[in-house]
């Protein structure tokens, strides 16, 4: 969940590092350093807290020359944040300087292994304990590629590593093992990063690390090799989204300016598959006769593609009459429950690198499920590993709280449910072209409420110093509840529990007291009533009542506080428009709190550890 860049060119390095990080702070922002080699030797520059800081200490990157150099941004898992613990770290000698996105499980171990070689240890961090080993073992073989090979092969765990070998000038080594490492090629200078946002400004050539292959970079020359020292050959790859998708465009906030690509985000993922007037699944290897073959579902996923995951279920299991279970990847990788070898195994992950759901997804493949993964990244792990890809078009998401790609998710969802359903017989061809129809509205509808989203801040402001809430519903509903639920918790940090409806009286609704921000979600006609009830349960204690519902729901007119009304649409497709209300309403209140929104305490956008 760090970030992490390379550098080797004619020009300066420590601007270009400052320059990729920022680009890279999403992924991690308690602190950030870098390293370049200047006449001979290592110089170390880092500090704690936003990068920010670490510019002003350097100015901008003019008191540190050389050109060749590595950058980190830190998102901390071992040892507290501080300058101690912050990247690069190094060898006794300084020899060996390097920055790692993720984690050494067996990090005690070699701590003690090198110490009995008279090894000593200044940080809290794994990361030192591998630096070490990798020193340990390029004292010996005086070779960069030999020392990374014998001292990967002894590392466990999940990373990437980005190092600099003082004897060797102008050279920048990189491995990676379960997450991403990007290098870039450029005229005369070479680049690596965790993600290729962080590159763009100076080159779209790049090439997509495999798992555990290692990259040398030099000036202008790029080159990889197998664990074994070998070189391989590698195919270089054009990335073609704008650059402007990754700048705010004018919004206060990265996050604001999502949730208003995200009628974008959805036409553009439903073009990627429609086409003459058909669905086409083929590009997936998603024939036909391997979508009647289906005998049972797995949705797996963490975090906001959990929920998404969790209206797929409903919607799948409604229209394309599939028996579907939605699993959380952190728990189903550790599960021993029997699998269906006829199942498809359904993976959702905005990066494709989310540690837990990569796990999830091999031991499926391993088990002889077929996988099908939806993710927002080409080039992705999950995107590479999986037996079927569908990318979702929702361009670069720089917001920790994701908006757009759990939208483009969404429609990815319905478009395989609506689909199936017709594969499998259970949609009639009138049927068929209706949903397809109210999928291709719904751009236009979440445009529709977006144009009111001033009457959410207006509420918002009111919970300026709320302590709790809860988000109601039932069905699709609770899904939306759960997606609700976590914007706000996330960005606001006030305290907040999805439920679902039926659930309150089993114990939640002991917690209600007066003022308290009670969310419902109500666009399931046949379940108005229900969650009306639980709703005026609430009430009767003391709740504001803040209804999200769909236009010509009465149910609660009179009692609720607050009512906004979406677009009517289909049922099962109305997650995708009661969202953007409940992503507003977490939005504002943040703002309301004065906190930061994009980069919210605690997280980071790709998690990239278990």
């Amino acid at each position: 969940m760090c970030g992490i860049l390379g550098y080797s060119g004619d020009r300066q390095a420590s601007g270009i590092l400052l320059n990729g990080l920022a680009k890279l702070e999403y992924r991690g922002y308690d602190s950030a350093g870098l390293a370049v080699l200047e006449d001979g030797e290592i110089k170390i520059v880092k500090n704690k807290g936003r990068l920010q800081a670490l510019e002003e200490k350097i100015k901008s990157g003019y008191d540190v020359s050389g050109t060749c150099g590595i950058g980190h941004t830190r998102w901390a898992t071992h040892g507290e944040p501080s300058e101690v613990n912050a990247h690069p770290l190094w060898s006794d000698d300084m020899s060996v300087v390097a920055v790692h996105n993720g984690i050494v499980e067996n990090y005690r171990e070699i701590k003690n292994k090198l110490a009995e070689h008279g090894y000593k240890f200044y940080s809290q961090t794994d990361t030192e304990a591998a630096v070490k080993l990798i020193d340990f073992f390029y004292k010996q073989e005086k070779n960069p590629l030999k020392a990374i090979i014998k001292a990967i092969k002894n590392i466990e765990g999940s990373f990437c590593f980005v190092l600099l070998f003082k004897d060797f000038p102008n050279e920048v080594w990189g491995v990676r093992k379960d997450l991403p490492l990007i290098a870039g090629q450029g005229k005369g200078e070479s680049f690596l990063a965790s993600d290729v946002s962080a590159i763009l400004q100076d080159t779209r050539q790049v090439y997509y690390l495999d798992n555990m292959e290692i990259v040398q970079l030099k000036k202008g020359v790029v080159r990889f090799f197998d664990m074994e020292g070998y070189a391989k050959p590698k195919e270089l790859s054009e990335v073609t989204w704008d650059m402007n998708a990754a700048e705010k465009g004018g919004f206060e906030h990265f996050m604001m300016k999502e949730i208003h690509e995200q009628a974008r985000a959805v036409k553009d993922t439903f073009g990627s598959v429609y086409h003459s007037g058909k669905i086409n699944l083929e590009e997936m290897n998603l024939s036909d006769e391997k979508i009647k073959n289906i005998s049972q579902i797995y949705i797996i996923a963490c975090g906001s593609a959990y929920h998404a995951g969790a209206v797929a279920q409903y919607v799948i299991e409604d229209l394309a009459k599939i028996p579907v279970r939605i699993e959380l990847a952190s728990e189903f990788r550790y599960r021993n429950m029997p699998l269906d070898k006829n199942a498809l195994a359904i993976i959702i992950s905005q990066s494709g690198e989310t540690a837990d759901t990569l796990a999830a997804m091999r031991r499926a493949k391993e088990n002889g499920i077929k996988t099908l993964a939806i993710v927002n990244v080409v080039g992705s792990t999950i995107a590479r590993e999986a037996d079927s890809v569908f990318y979702t078009m929702a361009g670069p998401e720089i917001a920790v709280a994701t908006t757009k790609a759990y939208s483009a998710q969404l429609i990815a969802c319905y478009i395989l449910a609506v689909q199936f359903a017709k594969v499998r017989g259970e949609l009639e061809g009138s049927e068929y072209e209706r949903l397809i129809g109210e999928i291709q509205k719904l751009p236009e509808k979440i445009d529709e409420i977006l144009d009111e989203k001033e009457r959410i801040e207006e509420i918002a402001y009111k919970f300026t110093n709320a302590r709790n809430a809860f988000y109601l519903g039932r069905n699709i509903d609770y899904a939306v509840a759960m997606e609700g639920s976590l914007k706000m918790k996330e960005i606001s940090y006030l305290h907040s529990e999805a439920i679902a409806a039926g659930e309150m009286k089993h114990g939640p609704i002991s917690l209600i007291e007066k003022g308290m921000l009670v969310a419902g979600i109500m666009t399931q006609k046949n379940l108005y009533q229900k969650i009306a009830s639980n709703m005026l349960e609430a009430r009767s204690r003391g709740g504001f009542l803040f209804i999200v519902a769909t236009r010509g729901c009465e149910a609660l007119k009179e009692e609720a506080d607050f009512i906004y009304n979406i677009p009517e649409t289909d049922e099962h497709f109305a997650a995708s428009l009661a969202v953007i209300p409940l992503q507003l309403m977490g939005y504002y209140v943040a703002v309301a709190r004065k906190l930061d929104v994009d980069k919210p305490r605690n997280l980071a956008k790709s998690v990239t550890v278990e």
